[in-house]
């Protein structure tokens, strides 16, 4: 786990530093520099274009990780590796030419209930493809065990170029429509970028020697497809369906609460950069030993750091909202629907990299096509009645059926969970800590009331936490921050 914590806490950094420009963009910026047409036409746009990137990477970028340690010599590197590279291309050119023969009816579909997207549809396939290419960059550089660069870039890079394009726009350097174009070209020079890095690392030379194992990647590659669709649809199906069944205007509303939400994930985004690959790597080699001990430690540390967020976030929600516009203060139940699933994903660790660096993925995707299926309905269902809340409400249900699901299938092939006692203990402290803080402010500013009880409860926590000894990798990585 040293590794692990290691490069985790830098991911860590940045991710929440990346966030942190984030959150400056969507709670301030973007609410005051847009309309909010045009601030739901933007998350509906990368959204859209977030559940299309699985489609066009091919899954390249979790079968690069799956099966690179597979191969030993230069040579079946070599081969493997220009194969992930062209892979995507044979989905990518045939959806772009099928959407250019089949743009009006494409359009009018999109287009049904808001006008205002039609203009900019070919945007969607263009990020796509650019999402797509860069996280086979970004596993590429994975493979060889360097995440932090692609991290900054995932996190970081489009966040600040996105707080310097919306200054322009206030400054009337950029009209509406040239700041849209520019934030799609900031994807394309992240991109670049990462595959610059990635090629210093390992530089590419191309091969078309025949891999023994082709068959197995390209069913492989095929399959996680869906698996890579199931997590987009999942996290992203419900800004589409908002745009697709009300006013687009909803998909800003929706948007600045989930991104406050969403803030609860970060540490499980920056710990899985370095455990997939290790997982990958303890699964070739068999080594269930070291696995149920990876799988345990991840979902412990990232339910501590992940449940001292989801109370940061919810015990100041109040107070957070009173700092943004009126008509966005509607969004306190979906922030915490989808902090409570974003805490239970953290709390299954590294499950995923199990269950799809495992021999047994092909199940687990059937049983998240019936999950996709079921959002979808319930989406459909409740949008329309409840409104942008309804999206919350059928986006908590699916995640916490699919993440017991996931449990349940990762204990009946490898016989492992992700809970111990300590489990249960930090649930509780979690418990403890919202019945004791959520009723209780000061009598200050909101800036100062959100500092104020943000510090007593991360000391707090972190005091009894360290008391009781809940977790050896936090308490050995505290005692070198603070050099106890």
């Amino acid at each position: 786990m040293g590794v692990v914590v290691s490069q985790s806490i830098k991911n860590t950094i940045a991710t929440y530093i990346g966030f942190l420009i984030g959150g400056i963009n969507v709670l301030f910026l973007f609410t005051n520099f847009l309309s909010d047409a045009y601030f739901g036409l933007i998350q509906y746009i990368f959204s859209t274009a977030a559940i299309m990137m699985p489609l066009m990477a091919f899954g390249v970028h979790n079968t690069l990780v799956k099966f690179y340690s597979l191969f030993k010599t230069r040579q079946s590197q070599n081969s493997f590796l220009t194969l992930m590279l062209i892979l995507p291309l044979f989905i990518a050119i045939p959806f772009g030419l099928i959407g250019y023969m089949c743009f009006n009816t494409i359009s009018d579909w999109l287009t049904s209930e808001n006008e205002i997207i039609k203009d900019y549809i070919w945007l969607i396939y263009i990020s796509a493809v650019f999402f797509a290419y860069f996280e086979v960059f970004y596993a590429w550089s994975k493979v060889q065990m360097r995440s932090v660069f692609g991290n900054f870039m995932k996190e970081i890079f489009h966040r600040l170029s996105t707080t310097v394009l919306l200054f322009a726009l206030y400054f009337e350097i950029l009209t509406v429509n040239q700041l849209i174009y520019a934030l799609v070209m900031v994807y394309f020079i992240r991109t670049a970028a990462m595959a610059l890095y990635a090629f210093s690392l390992r530089f590419p030379k191309i091969s078309f020697r025949r891999l023994s194992n082709v068959s197995s990647i390209l069913k492989y590659s095929a399959l996680i497809i869906i698996a890579g669709s199931i997590a987009s649809v999942i996290l992203e199906i419900d800004k589409f369906m908002i745009g697709h069944y009300i006013k687009i205007e909803n998909v800003a509303y929706y948007a600045v609460a989930i991104y406050i939400a969403s803030v609860v994930g970060v540490p499980s985004r920056a710990m899985h950069q370095i455990t997939y690959p290790l997982t990958a790597k303890l699964l070739n080699e068999k080594n269930s030993v070291e696995l149920k001990l990876l799988y345990q430690k991840s979902s412990l540390t990232l339910l501590i750091v992940s449940g001292l967020i989801f109370l940061l976030i919810v015990l100041n929600i109040n107070e957070l909202y009173f700092l943004i516009p009126e008509k966005f203060r509607g969004g306190i139940v979906v922030v915490f629907l989808i902090g409570l699933a974003k805490l239970f994903d953290n709390v299954l660790g590294n499950n995923n990299a199990i269950l799809f660096n495992s021999d047994h993925y092909r199940m687990v995707l059937v049983l998240g096509v019936g999950l996709v299926i079921i959002t979808v309905i319930l989406n459909a269902i409740f949008i329309p009645k409840y409104g942008a809340i309804g999206a919350a409400y059928a986006t908590f249900i699916s995640v916490i059926t699919y993440n017991i699901s996931k449990v349940i299938f990762v204990n009946h092939w490898f016989n492992i969970l992700p809970f111990t006692i300590n489990t249960l203990k930090v649930c509780v402290l979690i418990a403890l800590f919202f019945c004791s803080f959520y009723f209780w402010d000061f009598p200050f500013h909101p800036i100062i009331n959100i500092l104020l009880k943000s510090v007593i409860i991360s000391t707090l926590y972190m005091l009894l936490v360290l008391y009781f000894r809940l977790s050896d990798d936090i308490t050995s990585t505290m005692k070198k921050i603070i050099k106890f």
